[in-house]
């Protein structure tokens, strides 16, 4: 197996360039940040982009923890890579990760100098020093439900003329804020009701129960239907439409959506 190294310090745009830079070596594997890739899939390994301290996401990145080590090892083997690339802040962050996952040193180091502008590099400081944001080279959809909770936004690659080449994601860390931020349930059950009460057919009413679990949340919903109106397809829109505003209100991974219709409000008639 041959081991590509990709290394640069912190912040100056390795993950962005990942996927490029694999393509360009012809790797089958990327070992990022704890992560193992597999094209635009996770495959093992646990996100450093997690852990609440840079200490812990740093152990983390170097697979310190020898449960984390063996899961990528195990897989690494299944796959029986020809190539592998790896990235790090420093040519010996490398060296501790083969040494960590038993693969061999680099036979290839890559600098981010050698691939980004002096431009790019500022920039990428810029967004990590200033907006806190890091990126994970697979789609949303691979990580969003790791990440629950997390403000994570999807950052699409295009070449020229607007063809699409390749998504990323954007997640901002805890160990990046000043502080800790906590959304009660309290606050989750009153962006239900009101997403559910906003949909014609729903009464003013109900009860919302929050599920939480390490993956997101379950929503359990009872509502207030008038009568009259097609049950089954506004119980349908309320699932839509409570999923869609929890999920971009709070940035939590919405599970399920249970809605329940507990009881018929009647319009009064005029006499």
């Amino acid at each position: 197996m041959r081991t590509i190294a990709l290394v640069g310090r912190s912040g100056t745009g390795k993950s962005h360039k990942a996927q490029m830079v694999s393509k360009e070596c012809g790797a089958d594997l990327i070992i990022d940040d704890g992560l193992l890739i597999s094209g635009y899939q996770v495959v093992a390994g646990i996100s450093a982009k997690k852990e609440k301290t840079r200490l812990s996401a740093t152990r983390r990145a170097l697979f310190q923890d020898p449960l984390h080590a063996k899961q990528v090892y195990d897989k690494i083997r299944e796959f029986n890579p020809q190539s592998i690339l790896v990235l790090g802040t420093s040519e010996a962050m490398i060296a501790a990760i083969c040494k960590a996952l038993h693969i061999p040193l680099p036979e290839e180091k890559i600098f981010i100098e050698d691939i980004s502008s002096d431009k790019d590099i500022k920039i990428a400081q810029h967004v990590r020093n200033f907006d806190g944001k890091h990126v994970i080279p697979v789609p949303t959809l691979e990580i969003k439900k790791d990440f629950s909770g997390y403000l994570l936004d999807p950052l699409k690659i295009f070449y020229r003329k607007g063809k699409y080449v390749e998504e990323k994601s954007v997640v901002r860390p805890t160990y990046s804020y000043l502080g800790k931020y906590t959304i009660s349930d309290t606050t989750i059950s009153q962006i239900v009701q009101y997403a559910a009460q906003m949909v014609p057919g729903i009464s003013p009413g109900g009860r919302v129960i929050v599920e939480n679990h390490p993956g997101g949340v379950d929503l359990n919903i009872e509502v207030v239907v008038e009568y009259g109106v097609p049950i089954r397809q506004l119980l349908e829109k309320v699932q839509s439409d409570v999923s869609k505003q929890v999920e971009y209100m709070t940035a939590l991974n919405v599970l399920r959506v249970n809605v329940t219709a507990k009881k018929f409000s009647f319009k009064e008639v005029e006499t």
